[in-house]
């Protein structure tokens, strides 16, 4: 039995291999699947077993998986085409007879309304309808996303955080290392199969109040720029995103303002047995990162 976790070389990826080492679990236990032996050089020297696939190609899980594996199947990025590439990994699953297939997908499983959703919803079905047993991780949105402290460089220059959500909407990020470290421990213990965790930080917040936050901790005054959904688009689109992805962050803004990624439901922090790293936390350190410190 090893504990196989697919897109590894990802930022999500490397963090719960980080995070099953450290918690003993032995490096020639675990296999990284990236899509090349150099990215996962590094890993390698760690002593965990590669395996070079590509979601794009089916023959190259064809020996990916071996009877009684754990494995996570961290979700592709190619918007449009992930449930196809999804279908490739749940296959080679299948027929290698895991024992556990742990997906990464996003909060609200088959109750998220919003266009990002359709192809986490539609890989969760492949899912059940293969058989496998699953665990189900649907991730809220993580701290460092690019709306948020991944672009604090540009938020503080523009003295804006920008969105088309209404006044007032939250929701209940958390970051990237929370996740992994849930995702790690699910793969790492017993009791998890046949559950959909949904994870989020422990409390909410605005768009206002991460302006505001921003501000206290920096010195630099940051608002909260509200734009309608046109605008939107057309900024995404003039910083030169393709139209079909502008359209769905600009749902998604849409989501946030119907509620829909607000929920606190709690299962983060009993997977981590501590709270959630808070918002406040998360902007100090990436201002630190900023400032060199």
């Amino acid at each position: 039995m090893s504990i196989v976790i697919t897109g590894a070389t990802g930022q999500l990826g490397r963090l719960v291999v980080a995070d099953l080492l450290a918690a003993g679990v032995p490096a020639d236990g675990m296999t990284a699947v990236a899509r090349s032996k150099e990215k996962a050089e590094d890993l390698a020297a760690d002593g965990v077993r590669v395996h070079v696939a590509d979601y794009d190609d089916p023959e190259s899980f064809a020996d990916a998986f071996r009877s009684g594996d754990r494995v996570l199947l961290i979700s592709g990025t190619d918007l449009g085409r992930r449930t196809a590439q999804h279908a490739t990994v749940i296959d080679a699953a299948r027929a290698a007879g895991v024992a556990q297939l742990a997906y990464v997908g996003v909060f609200g499983g088959p109750d998220a309304d919003f266009l990002l959703a359709a192809e986490h919803r539609e890989t969760e079905q492949l899912i059940l309808d293969a058989g496998v047993p699953y665990t189900f991780l649907r991730n809220n949105w993580y701290t460092e996303a690019p709306s948020f402290t991944a672009d604090l460089r540009g938020i503080l220059d523009r003295g804006a955080v920008a969105s088309s959500t209404v006044p007032g909407a939250r929701i209940a990020t958390a970051p990237r290392a929370d996740y992994a470290a849930a995702a790690a421990r699910v793969l790492r213990e017993d009791g998890h199969l046949g559950r959909a965790y949904e994870l989020s930080g422990d409390a909410a917040w605005s768009f206002e109040e991460f302006a505001d936050e921003v501000s206290r901790q920096s010195g630099r005054t940051v608002v909260h720029h509200i734009m309608t959904a046109d605008e939107h688009r057309a900024a995404l689109v003039a910083a030169g995103l393709p139209e079909a992805v502008a359209d769905i962050l600009v749902d998604v803004d849409a989501a946030i303002s119907r509620g829909r990624l607000a929920g606190t439901p709690g299962d983060l922090s009993r997977l981590l047995a501590r709270p959630t790293t808070p918002l406040a936390r998360t902007i100090r350190e990436a201002l630190a990162t900023l400032d060199g410190r």
